[in-house]
C-alpha cells in the first residue's frame, strides 16, 4: 500500500465519482479503477458499491475513509512539525547538570537560547555525571555538565573551567583560619558525596584529606552539594566542596577556606554528542564558554 492509494481512495471517496475523481487527479479513468482494486485486494474489503447510476461508500469505506483522513491529518502535522525543528523555532531542547554547578548560570543560559529560539521547550535535568554520559550516548539529553573524567567514542568534551576546593563548615561550631589547620579536624564528622553516586568525586575528596594527614570519619552521605551545605549549616559535620560553591555562597553563617597547598583541581566540562551539529547546541556552548572566560 501506497500514499498514492490512499489518495486516489480518498478523492473518490469525497466525489462519489470515478470521472470526476479522476480529473481532480488529472489521470484518466481506468487507471484510478485500477489503483482503487488493487487497495481492495490488498486490505481484503470492499470499499465501494458500483454500479451504473452511483458510487456508493461500503461500511468497511465509511470506516477506512474516516482513519485515512486522519492518518493525512497527522502526517501534514508532522510535516510542519519537522520543517520547524529544522529551521530551529520548536522542538525540546534537554539539558543536564551537576548539582554543583551555580544554578544561576545555567538561569542565564536558558534566557540567552530563550531570545534566539523562542519556541524551542528548554528542560532541565539535575543528573550525575554517570548518567549524563549514558543520557548523552543514548540521545536522551542535548547537553550535560559534569566534572571530567569523560571516557567515551561518542562524546564531545569542551573543558568549561578548572574548579578548585574549600573546605566547608559551620562558623559556630568550628574555630579554622587557613587551611594549615585542617589536620586539627581530623576527628570531625564528615559529610561526603554518596561513593556509588559520584565515585570519582568521592574518591578526589579522600586524596584531599589524605593530602593533609589524616582519613575523614564519613558519618553523612548524600546526593546533591545543596543538600551537603545544608547538613553542615545545621550542625551535623564539615565538608570539602566544589570553590565555585564558595564563590557562590552568601550565607552568613557558612565559612568556607579554600585548600590552596594542594595542586588538584577537577575539570568542569560541557559534553555534546560527536553527531550533533545543530545550531542550538553550538549557541549554548558558545554562551557558557564566553561566560567563563570573562569570569
Amino acid at each position: 500500500m501506497e500514499l498514492r492509494h490512499l489518495k486516489y481512495f480518498l478523492a473518490v471517496a469525497e466525489e462519489l465519482n470515478f470521472t470526476k475523481a479522476s480529473e481532480k487527479l488529472f489521470i484518466s479513468q481506468p487507471p484510478l479503477s485500477r489503483q482503487i482494486m488493487e487497495l481492495e485486494d490488498e486490505l481484503q474489503a470492499k470499499l465501494f458499491i458500483r454500479n451504473n447510476k452511483k458510487v456508493e461508500l461500503t461500511e468497511a469505506g465509511k470506516y477506512f475513509e474516516k482513519e485515512v483522513k486522519a492518518l493525512f491529518k497527522n502526517l501534514e502535522g508532522i510535516s510542519i512539525q519537522t520543517k520547524k525543528i529544522a529551521e530551529n523555532v520548536s522542538g525540546k531542547f534537554r539539558i543536564a547538570y551537576i548539582s554543583s554547578i551555580y544554578s544561576a548560570v545555567i538561569s542565564e543560559l536558558i534566557q540567552h537560547l530563550k531570545i534566539q529560539f523562542p519556541y524551542v521547550n528548554f528542560k532541565l535535568f539535575e543528573v550525575s555525571t554517570t548518567k549524563q554520559i549514558d543520557a548523552l550516548e543514548q540521545g536522551k539529553i542535548e547537553l550535560g555538565i559534569i566534572r571530567s573524567p569523560i571516557k567515551s567514542p561518542k562524546i564531545k568534551a569542551h573543558l568549561w573551567f578548572k574548579d578548585g576546593f574549600s573546605l566547608v563548615y559551620h562558623k559556630n561550631s568550628i574555630q579554622i583560619k587557613s587551611d594549615a589547620e585542617i589536620l586539627n579536624l581530623k576527628d570531625e564528622t564528615f559529610v561526603f558525596f554518596n561513593k556509588d553516586y559520584a565515585p570519582h568525586y568521592h574518591e578526589v575528596l579522600l586524596e584531599l584529606c589524605a593530602f593533609y594527614g589524616f582519613t575523614p570519619k564519613i558519618i553523612h552521605e548524600a546526593n546533591n552539594i545543596n543538600s551537603i551545605v545544608q547538613l553542615v549549616k545545621n550542625g551535623l559535620g564539615i565538608s570539602i566542596v566544589p570553590s565555585n560553591i564558595a564563590k557562590n555562597n552568601q550565607d552568613s553563617e557558612i565559612g568556607f577556606i579554600e585548600l590552596k597547598k594542594v595542586n588538584l583541581f577537577t575539570d568542569v566540562s560541557l559534553i555534546t554528542s560527536k553527531e550533533d551539529d545543530s545550531e542550538i547546541t553550538q549557541a549554548a556552548v558558545d554562551f557558557l564558554l564566553k561566560k567563563s572566560r570573562s569570569n
